[in-house]
Parts: structure tokens; C-alpha cells; sequence
């Protein structure tokens, strides 16, 4: 059990962060400054509600397999919006993150990398959901400007005779090589620089640290196929570009 004393530590530090970082962001005149600020504070609620409500089902699959479907839900209205109107880009970012968080979490499970228990599938899902959001957000983000800054040259390939996927095939690529880099980085230097969250929460609920390692590394690769198929899924609905599009904000 948490005591009062640790919930009230804990917030006084997370206040002080959270603190530090709004005063840097409003010293150097950055744009939203108090964004982090109230996504700490949404994520504190989101959490507190989760944990509460997980407690009670998380070994119950169906209430799990509603959960994931939340999550799923709210991540790809998130990425969506960074890309534009949810009229026109929530279908393809839901299709790109499906093809993804299932063919990753397929392989994961179909192998008997991690068991498929009801625990496992919420644990894995979850990180998995929450990365492919963040390859949906930033190839999707990228190929937009990308088409944006290089609209002469897409115009260019346009008025040769090229068809509109052929003229954006190079921004595609450079688009998913810039959403492939954060999940490339964390992974390549995992034990060198960084303690993932996973490996470090295992160890912390009493796994062996081989056993930490283990899972850690299969959820890193889930990470980056998943990542790989959104980021490819996605650029390349987005592809057929015939007139210029605006750079998300």
C-alpha cells in the first residue's frame, strides 16, 4: 500500500518539476508554456482514474480488451489532430495504427515471446498503442511540412507527367526515417543511457533482471515493428498529394 506521506512527496516533487520546466519555457518566450504543465496534470488525473479502475479488472479480458480499445481510440484522435481535421486524417491514421499495434502484438504473442495472459496483453498493448500514436504523430507531421517546404519540387515532378505518389516517394521515405529515429535511439542505447520503464517496473514488482531484460527487449522490438509498419502505413496513404497542403500546427 501507498502511505499519505509518499503520495504527498511524490506530488511535492512532481510540482517542482513541473515548476522548473514552466519557468524555462515562459523565460525563453517559448510558445505554449504552460502545455506541459497541464499535461502533467491530465496525465495525473488519467492515471489516478486508471489505476483505480485496473485494479479491479485486470485480470478480467474483456473488461482488458475494453481498455485497450479506449486507449486505441484515444490515441489515434490525438495523432489525428496533430495532422489536421479529424474529417480527413483520423481514417488513415486508424488504419495505419491498427495494421501496426496488431501485426507487432500478433508476432509478440503468436510466438510465445510474452505469454498471452490477460496482464501481459494490457502491459504490452499499452506501450505499444502509446508508441505507435507517437509514429503516427511524427511521420505524419514530417511528410506534411516536408510537402509544404519542397511544393516546388512535388509541382515540379507534377507538371513531368509524374503521378502524385511518384512525386512525394522521396519525402515519403525521409518521413519515416525521422518517425524510425526516437524508437531506434531509445533502443540502441537501452542500458547505456537509459533504464526503460518496463524493465525497471519489473524489477521493482520482484522479476530477476535477466527476466526484466527479457520482456524489455521484446516490447522494444514490438515498439519498432509497430512503429515501422504505422510510419510506412501512413506516409503512404497520405502519399497522393495534388495540391498543396498546410503545415499542421
Amino acid at each position: 500500500m501507498v502511505d499519505a506521506s509518499s503520495i504527498l512527496w511524490t506530488l511535492v516533487g512532481v510540482v517542482a518539476l513541473v515548476a522548473v520546466a514552466t519557468a524555462v519555457l515562459l523565460l525563453a518566450r517559448a510558445p505554449s508554456p504552460w502545455a506541459p504543465a497541464l499535461a502533467v496534470l491530465r496525465g495525473t488525473v488519467q492515471l489516478a482514474l486508471i489505476s483505480l479502475v485496473l485494479s479491479g479488472v485486470i485480470r478480467e479480458p474483456v473488461w482488458i480488451a475494453v481498455a485497450l480499445v479506449v486507449m486505441f481510440g484515444v490515441a489515434t484522435t490525438t495523432a489525428a489532430r496533430r495532422l489536421g481535421t479529424l474529417r480527413t486524417r483520423l481514417l488513415p491514421v486508424a488504419l495505419a495504427m491498427a495494421a501496426g499495434v496488431v501485426g507487432a502484438l500478433g508476432v509478440v504473442f503468436l510466438t510465445g515471446a510474452i505469454a498471452f495472459t490477460p496482464r501481459y496483453v494490457l502491459a504490452v498493448g499499452g506501450i505499444v498503442v502509446g508508441n505507435a500514436m507517437t509514429s503516427a504523430t511524427l511521420s505524419g507531421r514530417r511528410f506534411v511540412e516536408l510537402v509544404d517546404d519542397r511544393w516546388e519540387e512535388v509541382e515540379g515532378w507534377l507538371a513531368l507527367g509524374a503521378t502524385p505518389r511518384r512525386a512525394t516517394a522521396d519525402l515519403v521515405r525521409r518521413a519515416i526515417h525521422a518517425a524510425m529515429v526516437p524508437s531506434t535511439d531509445q533502443t540502441r542505447t537501452t542500458g547505456l543511457v537509459t533504464l526503460p520503464g518496463a524493465f525497471v517496473g519489473a524489477i521493482f514488482g520482484g522479476v530477476s533482471p535477466l527476466e526484466a531484460g527479457r520482456f524489455q527487449i521484446v516490447v522494444l522490438a514490438a515498439i519498432i515493428a509497430a512503429g515501422a509498419i504505422v510510419a510506412t502505413a501512413l506516409t503512404r496513404m497520405l502519399a497522393p498529394v495534388a495540391t498543396r497542403p498546410q503545415s499542421p500546427a
